[in-house]
C-alpha cells in the first residue's frame, strides 16, 4: 500500500522480471500441455469404447437378418477385429502413455508451486528490503534526537538487503536453468506420443484392412 501511495520507493529488478516472464510462459505451456495430452488420451479410450459399442450393433443388424450373409461375417469380422484393438489399446499403450508422457509432465507441473513458492518469498522480502531503505533515507535526510536510530536502521537495511540478494540471484541463476531443461526433458516424450501414434495407426490398419474382404452390399 505504502508503495502504491509512493511513500516508499519500489527496486525494479529487469533482469529478474525478463527471467520471471519466460518462467511464466512456460509454466502456462506446460500446463496447457499436462491438460490437452490428457484430453488426447480420454478421447482416444472414448474413440475405441465408441468403436467398439458401433462394431456391437452393427454385428448385431447384420446377423439379425442372415447369419451366413456376407454381411454379417463382415459385421462379425469387424467386432473381433474391433475388440482386438481396443484390448491392445488397454494393454500395450496405456501404460506407455503414462509412462513416457503422462508423468514427465505431472512432474514438471509438480514443481512449478515450489518455483512459484520461492518466487513468493523473494516478493516479501523485496519489500522489506523497500521499506528498511525508506527507514534508513528518511533519517539520514532529517536526523532523529536518538543517535541510536541511524545505525539501527542501516543495519536493519543490510540485513534485509543480503536476504534479498540472496534469493533474488538465485532465482535470476536457476529459471533460466529450468527453462532450458525443456526441450531434452521432453524430447522423449515427444517422441514415444508420435510412436504410439504411429503403433495404433499401423495396427488399426493392419487388422482393420482384413475386413475389406468383405463385400457389404
Amino acid at each position: 500500500l505504502l508503495q502504491k501511495t509512493g511513500q516508499i520507493e519500489r527496486t525494479v529488478d529487469r533482469e529478474f522480471t525478463e527471467e520471471e516472464g519466460k518462467y511464466r510462459t512456460f509454466e502456462k505451456e506446460c500446463q496447457a500441455l499436462q491438460k490437452d495430452s490428457k484430453a488426447y488420451w480420454d478421447a482416444m479410450r472414448a474413440m475405441t469404447s465408441a468403436q467398439s459399442r458401433l462394431a456391437e450393433t452393427l454385428e448385431v443388424f447384420y446377423g439379425a437378418a442372415d447369419r451366413a450373409s456376407e454381411g454379417a461375417m463382415a459385421g462379425h469380422a469387424y467386432k473381433r477385429s474391433v475388440d482386438d484393438l481396443d484390448a491392445g489399446f488397454g494393454r500395450e499403450l496405456d501404460v506407455p502413455y503414462r509412462t513416457a508422457i503422462s508423468e514427465p509432465l505431472g512432474k514438471m507441473c509438480a514443481y512449478f508451486p515450489v518455483v512459484n513458492e520461492h518466487i513468493s518469498k523473494r516478493n516479501k522480502k523485496l519489500l522489506d528490503y523497500d521499506s528498511a531503505r525508506s527507514k534508513m533515507r528518511k533519517l539520514i535526510d532529517k536526523p532523529s534526537e536518538d543517535p541510536t536510530k541511524l545505525p539501527r536502521a542501516q543495519q536493519e537495511h543490510d540485513e534485509a538487503k543480503e536476504v534479498f540478494d540472496i534469493l533474488n540471484d538465485q532465482l535470476i541463476a536457476e529459471l533460466p536453468q529450468l527453462l532450458d531443461l525443456r526441450v531434452p526433458y521432453f524430447d522423449p516424450s515427444f517422441e514415444a506420443m508420435i510412436r504410439m501414434q504411429a503403433k495404433f495407426a499401423e495396427e488399426g490398419y493392419e487388422k482393420l484392412s482384413g475386413v475389406q474382404r468383405y463385400a457389404l452390399d
